[in-house]
């Protein structure tokens, strides 16, 4: 699947999830989800493709060259599990590390990432982190040369949370670069190819109230935990554009200037 387009550059999502039913009647899937919040489409500057990885769709090995980056999606199964399409996709990391291609993770595919690349993943102690939460960069870390354009690195950014596992240990060579007081890896690089964020970027505030109605519904979470994760929501917003140009710098080796970090 793909948006056709003059491609100058070309792009994988590994949709980790099956689409939800409000997501495909708002939004008419994850991908559209995806590509707007990473992608330049309407610029014809590049293409987009999804593999839906959980469903045991993967890129043919012999086309991996033909792409500039991927990005993992989240999902609701445990990336430290050892279903097949699991264990494929770790190959296939491994793979795409060892070419140097660009990965961007997103919550599970933070975690997968980590794990893949020779890290640790497990449940949280701390139980389920749901809604808003404000994520901490940490100061003096090498620079990334995505990053390098920015005049000065925000202190602290907000953005959109719904996991119950988490990374417990980097892979060597791993640099974390943001954290929590609830989640101690936040985001994590590998040189300037490999970046996972364990939060969602992509996510608008009202896909996380629907997966929010639908964790109570499947008694997944606590009417309490839930209450509290959507008056945050009512009373603030994520930096979403913050995350989502910090991503397409990662992705596309640019920065926007014309994004303010206090917004």
């Amino acid at each position: 699947m793909g948006i056709e387009c003059e491609s100058k550059r070309r792009y994988a999502l590994l949709l980790a999830a099956r689409d939800s039913e409000y997501v495909k009647k708002v939004y008419g899937g994850y991908f559209n989800v995806f590509v707007a919040a990473f992608g330049d489409v309407e610029e014809q500057e590049e293409k987009w493709d999804m593999y839906q990885v959980v469903d045991g769709e993967f890129p043919d090995m012999n086309e991996l060259e033909n792409y500039d980056g991927f990005v993992v999606s989240g999902s609701p199964y445990d990336a430290y599990g050892d279903d097949n399409w699991i264990l494929e996709l770790c190959h296939l990391l491994q793979t795409l590390f060892s070419m140097q291609k660009k990965v961007l993770g997103i919550c599970f595919g933070h975690q997968v990432l980590c794990r893949a690349l020779g890290g640790k993943v497990g449940k949280s102690n701390s139980g389920w982190d749901i809604g808003l939460r404000k994520v901490n960069i940490v100061k003096d870390f090498s620079p990334c040369s995505f990053l390098e354009t920015l005049v000065e690195t925000p202190p602290a950014l907000t953005i959109i949370e719904c996991h119950q596992d988490e990374v417990w240990e980097v892979p060597t060579g791993a640099q974390v670069i943001a954290f929590s007081d609830k989640t101690g890896v936040e985001m994590f690089t590998i040189g300037d190819h490999i970046l996972g964020i364990q939060g969602h970027p992509e996510y608008p505030k009202d896909i996380l109230n629907n997966l929010i109605e639908r964790l109570l519904n499947q008694d997944s979470i606590e009417t309490e935990l839930a209450n509290v994760a959507r008056s945050k929501l009512e009373t603030a917003d994520p930096d979403s554009k913050c995350w989502q140009e910090i991503c397409k710098a990662f992705l596309k080796g640019y920065w926007n200037p014309y994004l303010s970090i206090e917004q």
